[in-house]
């Protein structure tokens, strides 16, 4: 289970399980969240308040082409 990231008190991660689409798992104490790296859309949402799943799509954002290649190198795909 890679952490890519910690930021904000949340931790953005991969499954060594993963599938499509290419997606990022956001945790924090309150909850937990997968947003579509791609397209920062979030895909589901277990009990992250909104100003963390605010600050979790505009991290993706911003770190679109860390997590990409992250996810690329991790799971063998260019």
């Amino acid at each position: 289970m890679p952490t890519i990231l910690f930021l904000f008190g949340l931790r953005f991660f991969f499954y060594s399980d993963e599938h499509l689409p290419m997606h990022v798992h956001v945790k924090n104490g309150d909850g937990k969240a997968k947003i579509d790296i791609l397209t920062a859309e979030v895909i589901e949402n277990n009990g992250l308040k909104p100003a963390d799943l605010k600050k979790a799509v505009d991290a993706v954002k911003q770190y679109k082409d860390d997590f990409t290649k992250a996810w690329n190198e991790y799971f063998d795909e260019n």
